[in-house]
């Protein structure tokens, strides 16, 4: 047996006016679908905004069902529809932010594990990393250089 270490690194960031600004105008898009979103059963509202090569920016928001399976969170609805859009677009950015009706988000909320797969995908297939930036409502803002950094042992075609 060996033993294997992993490191990740991240770049937090003290609020909204220390981050980039074209980033900062990102995640000003990212709280707009946000506000948007439909959360009726968990009141967690997300919202994605991905910046493409081509300099178009894509937005997605969460979309709860009553038959919890059937939603699709914030990540997921912006990348899969800007694979739908903009087949050959490249993902440059990606801003997501999260807030709560129960509680106050002021720590950064990372995308959940079905969405980290989902970036990966595309990360992939582009071989070109995608920076992901994350908060909650108020608060940090959390900087990854790439989706490894959130998923180290990525599944991708290379499995199959």
């Amino acid at each position: 047996m060996k033993e294997v270490k992993i490191e990740s690194t991240f770049f937090i960031y003290d609020s909204l006016e220390d981050i980039p600004v074209d980033v900062q105008l990102l995640m000003k898009q990212a709280v707009e679908a946000r506000e948007k979103a439909y959360a009726p059963y968990s009141n967690f509202y997300v919202g994605a905004a991905i910046l493409l090569d081509n300099g178009e920016v894509i937005i997605g928001n969460n979309q709860e069902n009553a038959s919890y399976p059937s939603g699709l969170c914030a990540e997921r609805t912006a990348i899969y529809y800007a694979g739908a859009k903009y087949s050959k677009a490249k993902i440059l950015k990606m801003a997501i932010t999260a807030a709560s009706q129960n509680q106050k988000t002021t720590n950064p909320i990372p995308p959940c594990g079905a969405c980290r797969q989902a970036i990966a995908e595309y990360e992939v297939k582009q071989n070109v990393p995608i920076e992901i930036y994350f908060m909650g409502e108020t608060g940090n803002i959390a900087k990854s250089n790439s989706l490894s950094n959130l998923l180290p042992f990525v599944f991708n075609k290379s499995n199959l």
